[in-house]
C-alpha cells in the first residue's frame, strides 16, 4: 500500500502541545486545531475532511463568505448597490467549498473493487477524463484531459470506467500544481487496484499563464507517470503512448 504523504510530513513537523479545541472558536479554527493535533499536514492539495465534523462545512462556507466580503470591500467594489455583485462572496465561498475546491473538503468517492476473475493481464487505457482544476499559486483555472493505462495481474482489482473519472475529479478538485496532482492519482489508483503497470499521461492549460503574466494561449503543459511495468517495458510503455497520441488527434 502506498504511503500517505499527509503521514510523512508530519515527521518533519514540531511536535508542539495541540491548541484546545473550543466551539466558541471560527469552524477554521477548530479544524485547523484538530488537524495539528493529529500531527498532519493540510496544505492546498491535501484532503482534510476527516477532521471536519457535523455541520462544520456550513459554518467554513459562512466564514469564507464573511472574509470574501473584506476582499470584494479592499478591492474597492461595492458590493451594497451594485446588484451585480451583492451575492459575489456568498458565491464564490459556495463554489469555492461545493464544486472547484471539494476534493480538499469530502471524502473519496465510494468505488466497489472486483476481483479478476479472468485473470485479465492485457492493457486497458482509459481516456480522455476531462480535468477541471486551480493553480495554488494564483487560484486560476487549469482545464485539461488525462489517460490512464493499467496492466492488471490475477491479484487486481477491477474498478468501474466512471470511477476513473471519479476518483480523478475528487483529485483534481484542489488547488494543485499539475506535476503533484498526477502523483496523487497514480498513488490512489495503485492502492486500490494494484497492478503490474500504471501509467497516466495529462495534458493542461494553465489559465494562470494564460490569463495573466506572459498571456501565452497556446502554451500547454502534459506530464506523465509511469510505474511498475510501463516504467520497465519500453515496448509497452510505447504501445501506451502510441494509443493516447492517436486520440489526440
Amino acid at each position: 500500500m502506498t504511503a500517505d504523504p499527509r503521514a510523512l510530513a508530519s515527521d518533519a513537523r514540531p511536535h508542539l502541545a495541540p491548541a484546545p479545541v473550543s466551539a466558541a472558536q471560527p469552524a477554521s479554527a477548530r479544524i485547523r486545531a484538530r488537524i495539528h493535533a493529529a500531527g498532519r499536514r493540510f496544505n492546498a492539495n491535501d484532503n482534510i475532511s476527516e477532521f471536519i465534523e457535523g455541520d462544520e462545512l456550513d459554518e467554513l462556507q459562512a466564514e469564507v463568505e464573511a472574509r470574501m466580503r473584506e476582499v470584494l470591500k479592499s478591492l474597492v467594489i461595492d458590493t451594497e448597490t451594485d446588484h451585480n455583485t451583492q451575492e459575489t462572496a456568498k458565491r464564490v465561498a459556495k463554489m469555492f467549498l461545493n464544486e472547484v475546491f471539494r476534493g480538499r473538503y469530502t471524502m473519496a468517492p465510494a468505488v466497489t473493487e472486483f476481483p479478476n476473475v479472468e485473470h485479465l493481464n492485457e492493457l486497458m487505457i482509459v481516456g480522455p477524463i476531462t480535468i477541471r482544476s486551480a493553480c495554488s499559486h494564483h487560484l486560476c483555472p487549469i482545464m485539461g484531459r488525462l489517460w490512464i493505462g493499467v496492466m492488471p495481474n490475477q491479484h487486481s482489482d477491477l474498478i468501474g470506467l466512471s470511477k476513473y473519472a471519479r476518483l480523478a475529479d475528487w483529485i483534481m478538485s484542489r488547488p494543485q500544481i499539475q506535476e503533484e496532482a498526477v502523483t496523487q492519482l497514480a498513488n490512489l489508483l495503485q492502492e486500490k487496484i494494484k497492478p503490474d503497470g500504471l501509467a497516466i499521461v495529462m495534458e493542461a492549460d494553465h489559465f494562470c499563464m494564460q490569463w495573466r503574466g506572459v498571456k501565452d494561449v497556446d502554451s500547454k503543459m502534459i506530464n506523465s507517470v509511469m510505474r511498475g511495468s510501463f516504467l520497465k517495458d519500453a515496448n509497452l510503455r510505447r504501445e501506451f503512448l502510441a494509443l493516447v497520441d492517436a486520440r489526440k488527434s
